[in-house]
Protein backbone atom coordinates (compact mmCIF):
# COMPACT_ATOMS: atom_id res chain seq x y z
CA UNK A 1 0.00 0.00 0.00
CA UNK A 2 1.45 3.36 -1.03
CA UNK A 3 0.70 6.24 1.25
CA UNK A 4 1.20 9.86 0.26
CA UNK A 5 1.79 13.07 2.13
CA UNK A 6 2.43 11.67 5.60
CA UNK A 7 -0.79 9.66 5.69
CA UNK A 8 -0.70 6.90 8.32
CA UNK A 9 -0.74 3.24 7.29
CA UNK A 10 -4.18 2.49 8.75
CA UNK A 11 -6.40 1.24 5.92
CA UNK A 12 -9.27 3.53 5.00
CA UNK A 13 -12.81 2.42 4.17
CA UNK A 14 -12.02 2.31 0.44
CA UNK A 15 -8.98 0.07 1.00
CA UNK A 16 -11.23 -2.20 3.06
CA UNK A 17 -13.88 -2.38 0.33
CA UNK A 18 -11.16 -3.10 -2.25
CA UNK A 19 -9.76 -5.86 -0.01
CA UNK A 20 -13.22 -7.36 0.54
CA UNK A 21 -13.10 -6.84 4.30
CA UNK A 22 -15.87 -4.22 4.27
CA UNK A 23 -19.09 -4.60 2.32
CA UNK A 24 -19.73 -2.39 -0.67
CA UNK A 25 -22.10 -2.45 -3.62
CA UNK A 26 -19.50 -3.09 -6.32
CA UNK A 27 -20.53 -2.22 -9.87
CA UNK A 28 -17.17 -2.80 -11.59
CA UNK A 29 -14.19 -4.91 -10.59
CA UNK A 30 -11.41 -4.56 -13.14
CA UNK A 31 -7.93 -5.50 -11.91
CA UNK A 32 -6.27 -2.42 -10.43
CA UNK A 33 -9.55 -0.48 -10.10
CA UNK A 34 -12.89 -0.97 -8.43
CA UNK A 35 -16.15 0.99 -8.62
CA UNK A 36 -18.86 0.90 -5.97
CA UNK A 37 -21.93 2.89 -5.01
CA UNK A 38 -21.40 5.88 -2.73
CA UNK A 39 -23.10 5.23 0.64
CA UNK A 40 -24.29 8.86 0.71
CA UNK A 41 -25.12 9.61 -2.93
CA UNK A 42 -25.96 12.94 -4.51
CA UNK A 43 -28.42 10.89 -6.62
CA UNK A 44 -29.06 7.12 -6.74
CA UNK A 45 -26.32 5.52 -8.82
CA UNK A 46 -23.59 7.92 -7.60
CA UNK A 47 -20.50 5.74 -7.93
CA UNK A 48 -16.94 6.00 -6.63
CA UNK A 49 -14.12 4.65 -8.80
CA UNK A 50 -10.95 3.86 -6.83
CA UNK A 51 -7.59 2.22 -7.27
CA UNK A 52 -7.13 -1.00 -5.29
CA UNK A 53 -3.71 0.18 -4.18
CA UNK A 54 -3.84 3.18 -1.89
CA UNK A 55 -2.99 6.57 -3.39
CA UNK A 56 -4.13 9.66 -1.57
CA UNK A 57 -4.57 12.07 -4.49
CA UNK A 58 -4.44 12.26 -8.26
CA UNK A 59 -0.98 13.79 -7.88
CA UNK A 60 0.25 10.57 -6.23
CA UNK A 61 -1.19 8.25 -8.90
CA UNK A 62 1.40 6.60 -11.17
CA UNK A 63 0.96 7.44 -14.84
CA UNK A 64 0.39 3.73 -15.62
CA UNK A 65 -2.86 3.80 -13.59
CA UNK A 66 -4.36 6.86 -15.30
CA UNK A 67 -5.98 4.87 -18.10
CA UNK A 68 -7.35 2.11 -15.88
CA UNK A 69 -8.84 4.65 -13.45
CA UNK A 70 -10.34 6.99 -16.02
CA UNK A 71 -11.24 4.17 -18.41
CA UNK A 72 -13.31 2.65 -15.61
CA UNK A 73 -14.81 6.06 -14.83
CA UNK A 74 -15.82 6.36 -18.49
CA UNK A 75 -17.42 2.89 -18.40
CA UNK A 76 -19.41 3.84 -15.31
CA UNK A 77 -20.53 7.13 -16.90
CA UNK A 78 -21.70 5.24 -19.99
CA UNK A 79 -23.52 2.68 -17.80
CA UNK A 80 -25.40 5.49 -16.09
CA UNK A 81 -26.82 6.63 -19.41
CA UNK A 82 -27.48 3.17 -20.83
CA UNK A 83 -28.41 1.33 -17.62
CA UNK A 84 -30.07 4.03 -15.52
CA UNK A 85 -31.43 6.21 -18.30
CA UNK A 86 -29.47 9.23 -17.07
CA UNK A 87 -29.18 12.17 -19.47
CA UNK A 88 -25.48 12.54 -18.62
CA UNK A 89 -23.10 12.50 -15.69
CA UNK A 90 -20.93 14.68 -13.51
CA UNK A 91 -17.37 13.37 -13.06
CA UNK A 92 -15.13 14.88 -10.38
CA UNK A 93 -12.01 14.31 -8.26
CA UNK A 94 -11.14 16.21 -5.09
CA UNK A 95 -7.48 16.47 -4.06
CA UNK A 96 -7.18 16.97 -0.28
CA UNK A 97 -9.79 19.78 0.01
CA UNK A 98 -13.29 18.29 0.31
CA UNK A 99 -11.82 14.78 0.09
CA UNK A 100 -13.88 12.96 2.73
CA UNK A 101 -11.74 9.81 2.48
CA UNK A 102 -7.99 10.25 1.94
CA UNK A 103 -7.96 7.71 -0.90
CA UNK A 104 -8.09 8.85 -4.52
CA UNK A 105 -11.60 8.41 -5.85
CA UNK A 106 -13.49 9.60 -8.89
CA UNK A 107 -17.11 10.58 -8.32
CA UNK A 108 -19.38 9.63 -11.21
CA UNK A 109 -22.85 11.07 -10.58
CA UNK A 110 -25.82 10.43 -12.87
CA UNK A 111 -27.47 13.63 -14.07
CA UNK A 112 -30.94 14.31 -15.42
CA UNK A 113 -32.25 17.52 -16.90
CA UNK A 114 -33.79 19.69 -14.19
CA UNK A 115 -32.43 17.43 -11.40
CA UNK A 116 -31.84 20.48 -9.19
CA UNK A 117 -28.04 20.32 -9.26
CA UNK A 118 -26.83 23.65 -10.59
CA UNK A 119 -23.53 23.64 -12.42
CA UNK A 120 -20.58 23.26 -10.12
CA UNK A 121 -20.90 23.07 -6.35
CA UNK A 122 -19.02 26.33 -5.77
CA UNK A 123 -19.50 30.00 -6.67
CA UNK A 124 -17.93 31.21 -9.91
CA UNK A 125 -16.01 34.44 -10.31
CA UNK A 126 -14.37 36.50 -13.04
CA UNK A 127 -10.73 37.49 -13.46
CA UNK A 128 -10.02 41.14 -12.69
CA UNK A 129 -8.78 41.65 -16.25
CA UNK A 130 -7.46 39.84 -19.29
CA UNK A 131 -3.94 40.66 -18.02
CA UNK A 132 -4.68 38.94 -14.70
CA UNK A 133 -5.99 35.91 -16.59
CA UNK A 134 -2.86 35.86 -18.78
CA UNK A 135 -0.62 36.03 -15.66
CA UNK A 136 -2.31 32.97 -14.15
CA UNK A 137 -1.95 31.11 -17.46
CA UNK A 138 1.77 32.03 -17.50
CA UNK A 139 2.24 30.69 -13.96
CA UNK A 140 0.56 27.39 -14.84
CA UNK A 141 2.54 26.98 -18.10
CA UNK A 142 5.81 27.61 -16.22
CA UNK A 143 4.93 25.02 -13.56
CA UNK A 144 3.99 22.46 -16.24
CA UNK A 145 7.28 23.11 -18.04
CA UNK A 146 9.17 22.51 -14.77
CA UNK A 147 7.36 19.20 -14.46
CA UNK A 148 5.29 20.14 -11.45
Amino acid sequence: MRVGHGQNLRPDAFCEIAAGTRPGHVVLDDGPVLAFLDARPVFPGHTLVVTREHYETLLDLPRALLEPLFGASRSVARAMEEGLGADGSFVAVNNRISQSVAHLHVHVVPRRRKDGLRGFFWPRQKYESDAAMAAVADQLRAAITRGA
